[in-house]
């Protein structure tokens, strides 16, 4: 039976080359510093998006946590949007374990923030009822409304106002190289105004595990105190980082092929009767879709029956492409949700 997972970019396998790599790869302790191949993927990352220096983490989740925890105080106050994956999808780590408290802002429907209203939402730091802003963060693609992409433009609004009134911007670029791929830019342009940035390479990049942290080499040295203190100081994690080193040099051009079978899967979903979905608004890799049927659970069964995951017992949808989905795999798909939805 053919099987096809659109749950999410992060059950990519890792490809040959990486597994190969990996067998082969240097090891040493980088909580002592001394692993040479993380220290190499530290140094190809933080020079692939044009910051000083980078910390490899375990996750996007603890990228974003590490960075805000660095950035703020306890009892300050992050500016970002009301669908970020930071505010919804994080847990309240911010919260939680730094004391943060998030004050959000439209997202509209590409993701973007108002630049007037991240202005409105900074607080007066002579009142002595508010919280203190200490920084502004947007996220690139932007999960929750598509995937869409913000381009280097985009960026410089919401950092120009962020660095007219001193505050920091970070971006969460869990999937900064699709963006980077889909306008065809550098993606160091792509964050050129960004002050700091975290960024997955196990999602479209098809690592194991791991994430990138980068910025100042200040901001770095204060990120890895926050990395060992939320216990995610590893040991022999240059295994880890060999295949990222090979995602950052092999893996990124290919992001355009998830890019058109996504494309390609928007297409066919908007000919089947019972979706609904504007091809238009698939930008990368994330397709999100309506469905209407009468019993989304016996449909979620139906799909999974015929080796498709991905399905939801809610009105929207989200498929995602990745490495380990082809443009044969999407005839598939939808030969199955035609049949699905019609019955």
């Amino acid at each position: 039976m053919t099987e096809v997972d659109l749950r999410s970019d992060t059950v990519t396998h890792p490809s040959p080359e990486m597994r190969e790599a990996i067998a082969k790869a240097k090891i040493g302790d980088d909580v002592f510093s001394d692993d040479p191949s993380v220290n190499k993927l530290e140094e190809v990352a933080a020079a692939k998006v044009g910051k000083e220096a980078a910390v490899f983490v375990a996750s996007g989740t603890m990228g974003n946590l590490i960075s805000v925890l660095s950035h703020c105080g306890r009892g300050d106050e992050i500016i970002l949007g009301d669908k970020s994956h930071i505010f919804r999808s994080e847990a309240g780590g911010a919260a939680a374990l730094g004391g943060v408290s998030y004050h959000t802002v439209r997202n509209d429907s590409r993701g973007m923030l108002d630049p007037y209203e991240v202005e409105e939402a900074m607080r007066d730091s002579t009142n002595d009822h508010n919280p203190h802003t200490a920084v502004v963060a947007i996220e690139n693609t932007q999960n929750n409304c598509g995937g869409r992409v913000l381009t280097p433009q985009d960026t410089k609004l919401i950092a120009d106002v962020a660095h007219a009134n001193e505050l920091p911007l970070h971006v969460d670029g869990a999937r900064i190289f699709n963006a980077a791929v889909k306008l065809e830019t550098p993606v160091d342009e792509m964050l050129k105004e960004a002050d700091t940035v975290s960024f997955c390479l196990s999602k479209g990049l098809s690592c194991p595990v791991g994430s990138i942290v980068a910025g100042t080499n200040e901001f770095i040295d204060e990120a890895r105190r926050w990395r060992k203190m939320v216990g995610g100081g590893m040991r022999q994690a240059g295994f880890l980082a060999a295949a990222g080193i090979v995602a950052l040099d092999r893996m990124v051009d290919r992001l355009a092929e998830d890019h058109a079978n996504a494309k390609k899967l928007a297409e066919g979903l908007s000919k089947i009767d019972g979706i609904s979905i504007d091809p238009d608004t698939v930008d990368t890799n994330l397709v999100f879709f309506e469905v209407d049927h009468p019993n989304k659970n016996e449909l979620m069964k139906k799909l999974e029956a015929e080796g498709i995951k991905g399905a939801s017992p809610y009105s929207r949808w989200r498929f995602v492409t990745h490495y380990g989905v082809d443009s044969k795999d999407i005839d598939y798909v939808l030969e199955v949700m035609a049949n699905a939805v019609a019955s």
